[in-house]
């Protein structure tokens, strides 16, 4: 039977590892944000920054593991065989549940899953416990440490709300004192500034680095209760260094505040998440260590031992934070993840990810009235210097580098590590073991908010943003409070079985999630993707979104060819893919729809009539893109609904017009592959009259079949002229867009236009 306990450490083992690579896939996200999106220093500074500072945080962090022996739940109360299967659950459940965020690309809490696992397991064995001693429901209570758990719970889901305020709090002041040209201000401002951000965030270094050690007890009394001595010493020696740095060194301040705030949240993650990846996995050993050195039934040896306070073996911590490190490194998904919070804190536009829903129409008009209502209050004067400290300034950039300005400045960035500091130092010195995913997530939030990036063209979408990572949030706690019970509880009816079959299933889902994000991965770099012009002459456009318009009538007519036989065949699963990737070109055509503004704003003086050609293409491709979408779903719509199949002649009929339109996809692709404008091929013109006339022959033979009692469907009718309709509209709009180019290639090169029949 030990032999069995044995194999479970070894898989304890194993999820450790995996849980550390996802668990950093997932918490990169905390401390990478505020030097990735100001820019402020290099790429690859900021890894060999972040990676001493999690290396380090991993070292000492022994202290923090008690959380796993005995935050959650009451040792004494379980046997050892209890403990395991508690223990295994919760691994199982957490890998599961954190890469099922990072595949999303959702920041979700490490800490908050954790603790729920570990309180659903614990609950579910308990109640086990008690069923099987007939004892009642209300005792459940003497298993589980209810008000460290409450604690917990509670400081972790008040610091959303304590971040986003003090966040936008401190941001709101510091734009008011420094303004969007803070490195014009005097020099001792930014050294004032300096000191007070380098003294926050050095005494949570000392705070994080001293808890977790064993050397904490000897220097305990030296620090216990003076704090404000330590910070006001540190604020002005700070103060002092920041002011040689900007007068005799030159160096810009902001910069090294950013560096020093990524090592110092680098290192509070691995300090205070480290317990959740392998503090259970070590608690395991421990236990096991206790049990085998007792020599009793693991069925009769109480956990008490899990009780008191044992030390991590700092070799587990180096390998720990050895693998933390080449995850940040190695890790795709990391930066997927980062990509949602720096995305929703830009200043102006980006691609938004999410959708807004009322939710955040509401939230974003109730907070225009408030302001408006404000504006009435406030006297003009104040209102005015508020708004000049605000006004930001105009940045030129040469043609095509919009893309490379930061998403904010590296104030924001300073008061994003600054604030996240104290109140993680806070929290730590209280005990706690916060999310540190919450807290600067909750930050970069509210200081975007007080710093007036969610402007009216994008305050819905990022408020929805928002509002879907705090709703991830509570479905972890949630999920992983069900999961981990569900699966503790089929442990123990399953046993050594059970534990296979689980893990063999973990990880056939860990395989299919990088599967599928790789796939998501690949078609966002698609070679038939759309791309945006970049050119400012005519005859730069025309050939640019020439490779749009090849691009998208190749997609284009691929769809429909697999609606069409996906229709006949009563083929589901091809309509929903044609469905799917019909809306995808959707989405990318209002991406260059989107892209229009800064296109025009971007163009020469001379060549501006280049501005109404892109627009009539990018309208174009979406009359193309839009026909193709209605046939998609209405036949999609049909099928599913399970209505009756297409009769043998309209088949037949669609087969065939089918064939003669991709036939001509293909020839109007090869006027644009080759770039023959000059004059549209007469061939082209006869395929499209034949067509539009096999399309009317459909239409009127359908009239005739309803007018008989040949047809007996009205939704089969009705599927089959909206799809000949729509048809027509396709053929029409493709020569609209072949017509649209030989047009304007003529007029560049100063040929008169010629008539062409339609």
């Amino acid at each position: 039977m030990e032999n069995i306990y044995f194999l479970m450490l070894i898989a304890l083992a194993i999820l450790a590892i995996a849980d550390l690579v996802v668990g950093v896939s997932n918490d990169a996200v905390n401390f990478l944000n505020s030097a990735l999106g100001s820019k402020a220093i290099s790429f690859k500074t900021i890894m060999i920054v972040a990676s001493l500072g999690i290396f380090c945080g991993a070292i000492f962090s022994s202290g923090l593991m008690e959380v796993a022996r005995k935050g959650i739940f009451v040792p004494g109360e379980f046997m050892f065989n209890e403990i395991m299967i508690i223990f295994m659950a919760v691994m199982i459940t957490d890998i599961l549940l954190l890469d099922f965020f990072n595949t999303l690309g959702m920041p979700t809490s490490t800490t908050v899953s954790i603790v729920f696992e570990l309180l659903g397991a614990a609950v579910a064995m308990a109640l086990i416990k008690i069923g099987a001693a007939g004892d009642s429901f209300s005792t459940v209570v003497n298993y589980i440490n209810t008000t460290k758990a409450t604690e917990i719970i509670l400081g972790i889901l008040l610091s959303v709300v304590v971040a986003f305020s003090v966040g936008a709090l401190v941001q709101y002041v510091s734009r008011l004192l420094l303004s969007y040209n803070f490195e014009r201000k005097a020099k001792w401002v930014g050294a004032v500034f300096g000191g007070v951000a380098l003294a926050a965030i050095t005494y949570f270094i000392f705070i994080k680095g001293l808890k977790g050690t064993d050397y904490y007890a000897e220097i305990q009394p030296m620090i216990e209760g003076k704090t404000a001595i330590i910070v006001a010493i540190s604020f002005v020696i700070w103060t002092f260094l920041s002011y040689i740095v900007v007068t005799v060194f030159k160096k810009n301040i902001y910069k090294l505040i950013i560096a020093v705030g990524t090592f110092a949240l680098a290192l509070a993650f691995a300090g205070n998440d480290l317990v959740n990846f392998i503090g259970v996995p070590i608690a395991a050993y421990q236990s096991f260590e206790a049990w085998t050195a007792a020599g009793v039934p693991a069925t009769e040896f109480a956990m008490d031992v899990l009780g008191k306070k044992v030390p991590t073996p700092t070799f587990f911590l180096f390998i720990a934070g050895l693998v933390m490190v080449l995850t940040l490194w190695f890790s795709k998904k990391a930066r997927y993840v980062t990509q949602t919070e720096i995305n929703l804190s830009r200043e102006g536009e980006a691609k938004e990810r999410f959708q807004p829903n009322m939710l955040s129409r509401n939230l974003v008009r109730f907070t225009i009235l408030a302001s408006k209502y404000t504006a009435t209050v406030v006297p003009n004067s104040i209102q005015k210097r508020v708004e000049k400290q605000f006004t930001k300034p105009v940045i030129e950039l040469s043609k095509g580098k919009k893309h490379e300005l930061p998403a904010f400045d590296m104030v924001r960035a300073a008061v994003n590590l600054m604030v996240a500091s104290v109140l993680i130092s806070i929290a730590t010195s209280m005990k706690l073991p916060l999310s540190t995913t919450y807290v600067t997530f909750m930050v970069a939030m509210g200081t975007s908010l007080a710093d007036r990036a969610w402007g009216s063209e994008s305050a819905v979408y990022r408020v929805a943003g928002v509002l879907n990572v705090i709703g991830g949030w509570f479905f972890t706690a949630i999920s992983a409070f069900v999961a981990a019970g569900t699966v503790a509880y089929l442990i123990h009816l399953g046993g050594g079985t059970m534990i296979a079959v689980l893990l063999l299933l973990a990880v056939l889902l860990l395989i299919r999630n990088y599967i599928g994000h790789t796939k998501r991965t690949r078609a966002v770099k698609a070679e038939d993707s759309l791309s945006r012009a970049e050119s400012s002459s005519i005859h730069g456009v025309i050939e640019e979104s020439a490779d749009n318009i090849s691009k998208a009538l190749k997609r284009v007519s691929k769809i429909n060819d697999t609606t069409i036989n996906g229709l006949i065949d009563q083929d589901l699963d091809a309509l929903k893919k044609a469905k799917n990737t019909v809306i995808k070109l959707e989405n990318e055509i209002e991406e260059l729809q989107n892209d229009i503004f800064y296109f025009i704003k971007e163009l020469d003086d001379s060549y501006l009539g280049a501005s109404k050609f892109y627009i009539d293409v990018i309208g174009s491709i979406q009359d193309v893109a839009q026909s193709s979408s209605l046939i998609a779903k209405v036949s999609h719509k049909h099928v599913n609904n399970n209505h009756k199949a297409l009769k043998k002649k309209q088949a037949e009929e669609l087969l065939e017009i089918n064939d003669q339109l991709v036939h001509l996809f293909g020839k109007i692709r090869e006027v644009f592959q080759a770039r023959t404008f000059e004059v549209i091929v007469p061939e082209i013109i006869e395929e499209k009259q034949a067509i539009l006339s096999k399309v009317e022959g459909a239409i009127q033979k359908q009239v005739e079949r309803t007018r008989s009692a040949e047809s007996t469907s009205p939704k089969n009718t009705t599927l089959y002229f909206s799809i000949l309709l729509e048809t027509k509209d396709l053929i029409k709009a493709n020569i609209n867009i072949l017509n649209l180019y030989h047009d304007e290639h003529n007029r560049s090169i100063g040929v008169k236009d010629i008539e062409v029949d339609e």
